[in-house]
C-alpha cells in the first residue's frame, strides 16, 4: 500500500492510466448494469404477456371442461383428470410449462394430482402462499413470480418460474380443487447469463484496450517529460553536459530543442562564471600574497617611526600613530584576505582534536578583556556545567568565538554582554548576547556577508576588515555547525553558534534559544562580572535541551 501511495505521488503515467482505468470501469459497470436491467425487464415483461395469454386460455378450457362434464362417479372423473390436464403441458412460448392440481383445504373427496416432470421442479412448497390463498378464495385467475429448486450432475440449485392458478370444481360431489400451470424460466435466465458473460468480457476487453491506449498516449507524452525530469537533476547536480534526445518536429520535439538550448544557454554562463570566479580567487590570492612583502617593509619603517614619534612635532608625531595603527589594520584586513582566498579555493583543513569549550571562552574573554575596559563592559557567563568537551579545531573555534566578543563589545554600547553556554547529548551551543544597537531581522540575514555594514555610509571607524563574521562562517560550515543571529533595534544582538559533540554527527536542534533566556537554563548561582583573575560561571543542577 505504501509502494502504491509513493508510486501515487510520484509517477504521472501510473497516476493518468489508475485514474482512467477506474473511471472507465466505474462507466463500464454502471452502463452494463442499466444495459442489464433494461434486458431484463424488457424480455421478462415480453415473456409474461405470452405467458398471461396461454395461460388464461388453457386454464380457461380446462375450467370449462370440468364444467360441463357429464360423469357421475369418481373413477371417470379421475380418468377424465388425466386425459385433459396433460394438454396443458408442453414448451409453449419457448419455456415449458407443467401442471399441479391440489385440493382445497377442509373438503371430503380425492386428490387428483398429475404425474410431476422428470424435472421434479413442481413441488407444494413452490406454490407462494399468498398465490395459494388468492386461488382458493377467490374465481378469476391469479399469478406469482415463483422459485422452482432443480438439479443438474448432482448440483442444486434455484431457477425462476411464474404460477397462474385459478380454482376448478371437479363432479360427482363438486370438490373445489386449485389448479396451477407452472412455467420454467430457466431458458430465459440461461440467455441473460449469457448476456451478462458476454457483456463482462466485452466489458474487461474494452477496459484493457482502453488501458493500454491511454498507457500508450500517455506514455509519448510523460516520456519526454520524465526525460526532461531526469536531465534537469543531472544539470542541478553539476553535469552540464547532459542533454534531452529529440525526434520529429511536434511539440514533444520543440521543447526538447528549446530545453536543450537553454541548458547550453546556462552551461556558457556558469562556465563564464566559474572562470570569472577562478580568476577573481586568484586574483585575490595572488595580491594578498604579492603585498605580504612591501607590507612587511612598511611595518617595520612604520613600527621605526613610532617608536621614535616622541622626538617629533605634534604634526609629524600623529601621522606616525596614524600611519602604524592603519599599518595595522591594513596587515589584519591581509591575512583575512589569505583566509578567505583559502576557504573560496577549498583547501581549508580541520585539524580537529578534543576541546574544552569552557577554556576557549575564558581564552577569547581574557584576549577581550582590555576592549571591554576600555567599552567599560561587563563580559558575563552564563552556565549550568563547568566543562564541555566537543571534537572541533581550537584554532577556528577561538576565531569565532573571539569575533563574536569583540564585535559584542564594539555594538554593545557599555552595557553588559552575556555568554550563554549550554549541552545536550548531541550538541553544545555558545550564544554572545549584546543590549547595544541591535539590528533589524533584514541586517541579521545579510550580516555575515563579505564587507557588508548595516549603514553602508557610516565611516569605518570601529570593527576590523568586514570579513570576521563571514570567516566565521566559513569556520562553523567546516565543523558542520550553525552560526546563526538575532537582533531587535534598542534591544541588543544575540550570535549563536551551536557545535556537534562528534564530527559524525548532524545537528537537529540547538540546546539554546535564540535569544538565549536565563530562565531557559536551570536555577544557579548568581552570575557575577569578569575580574581579571577569574571568569565567573553559573553552575546548575543539570543540563537543560530545548
Amino acid at each position: 500500500m505504501a509502494q502504491t501511495a509513493r508510486r501515487w505521488r510520484q509517477s504521472l503515467l501510473f497516476r493518468t492510466v489508475t485514474s482512467t482505468l477506474v473511471l472507465t470501469a466505474v462507466a463500464l459497470v454502471a452502463v452494463g448494469a442499466f444495459l442489464s436491467s433494461q434486458i431484463a425487464n424488457g424480455l421478462y415483461q415480453e415473456r409474461l404477456e405470452q405467458f398471461k395469454a396461454e395461460a388464461s386460455a388453457g386454464l380457461s378450457e380446462v375450467k370449462q371442461i370440468f364444467a360441463q362434464t357429464s360423469v357421475t362417479d369418481r373413477e371417470s372423473t379421475a380418468q377424465l383428470v388425466r386425459d385433459t390436464l396433460p394438454s396443458l403441458e408442453g414448451g409453449g412460448a419457448d419455456a415449458p410449462r407443467q401442471y399441479s392440481l391440489k385440493s382445497v383445504p377442509n373438503q371430503e373427496g380425492p386428490i387428483f394430482v398429475s404425474p410431476l416432470a422428470s424435472s421434479n421442479l413442481v413441488e407444494s412448497s413452490a406454490i407462494p402462499e399468498e398465490l395459494a390463498e388468492a386461488v382458493q378464495n377467490g374465481d378469476a385467475q391469479y399469478w406469482s413470480p415463483i422459485t422452482l429448486a432443480t438439479s443438474a450432475s448432482g448440483t442444486e440449485f434455484d431457477v425462476p418460474g411464474i404460477a397462474f392458478g385459478t380454482k376448478v370444481t371437479l363432479p360427482p360431489d363438486q370438490t373445489e380443487y386449485s389448479l396451477y400451470l407452472i412455467y420454467d424460466l430457466s431458458s430465459m435466465q440461461a440467455t441473460l447469463d449469457y448476456i451478462h458473460g458476454v457483456t463482462w468480457i466485452g466489458g474487461t476487453l474494452l477496459l484493457v484496450t482502453i488501458g493500454a491506449i491511454v498507457w500508450l498516449v500517455t506514455r509519448s507524452v510523460v516520456g519526454p517529460v520524465s526525460h526532461a525530469a531526469l536531465v534537469s537533476e543531472k544539470l542541478a547536480a553539476g553535469q552540464l553536459e547532459e542533454r534531452m534526445e529529440t525526434q520529429g518536429e511536434d511539440e514533444v520535439a520543440r521543447l526538447g530543442a528549446s530545453f536543450n538550448h537553454m541548458a547550453a544557454s546556462l552551461q556558457d554562463q556558469i562556465t563564464q562564471l566559474a572562470q570569472l570566479s577562478q580568476m577573481q580567487q586568484r586574483f585575490v590570492s595572488d595580491v594578498s600574497h604579492e603585498l605580504r612583502t612591501p607590507l612587511t617593509t612598511v611595518r617595520m619603517a612604520a613600527e621605526v617611526l613610532h617608536e621614535a614619534r616622541e622626538d617629533f612635532d605634534p604634526v609629524n608625531r600623529r601621522s606616525a600613530e596614524i600611519l602604524y595603527n592603519q599599518v595595522e589594520r591594513f596587515q589584519s584586513l591581509l591575512a583575512d584576505l589569505l583566509e578567505v582566498s583559502r576557504f573560496d579555493a577549498g583547501v581549508a583543513v580541520l585539524d580537529a582534536e578534543a576541546t574544552d569549550i569552557f577554556q576557549l571562552v575564558h581564552h577569547v574573554i581574557d584576549g577581550a578583556r582590555p576592549l571591554a575596559e576600555s567599552h567599560k563592559s561587563e563580559i558575563t557567563v552564563i552556565s549550568n556545567e563547568t566543562k564541555c568537551v566537543v571534537d572541533a579545531d581550537p584554532r577556528r573555534i577561538d576565531r569565532i568565538l573571539r569575533n563574536l566578543v569583540v564585535n559584542a563589545l564594539e555594538h554593545g554600547e557599555g552595557k553588559p554582554i552575556n555568554i550563554y553556554i549550554a549541552s545536550n547529548p548531541d550538541a553544545v551551543a555558545v550564544a554572545v548576547r549584546d543590549h547595544g544597537i541591535g539590528m533589524t531581522p533584514l541586517d541579521a540575514a545579510r550580516v555575515f556577508d563579505r564587507f557588508w555594514r548595516a549603514d553602508p555610509a557610516r565611516a569605518r571607524t570601529t570593527g576590523g576588515s568586514g570579513l570576521g563574521l563571514s570567516i566565521a562562517t566559513e569556520d562553523a560550515r567546516l565543523h558542520g555547525a550553525w552560526l546563526q543571529a538575532w537582533g531587535s533595534p534598542g534591544e541588543g544582538s544575540c550570535f549563536r553558534l551551536t557545535l556537534p559533540k562528534r564530527r559524525d554527527s548532524v545537528l537537529k536542534v540547538s540546546p539554546l534559544p535564540l535569544p538565549p533566556r536565563q530562565a531557559a537554563l536551570p536555577p544557579g548561582p548568581a552570575a557575577s562580572p569578569t575580574t581579571p583573575d577569574a571568569v565567573p560561571t553559573l553552575h546548575g543542577a543539570g543540563g537543560s535541551e530545548l
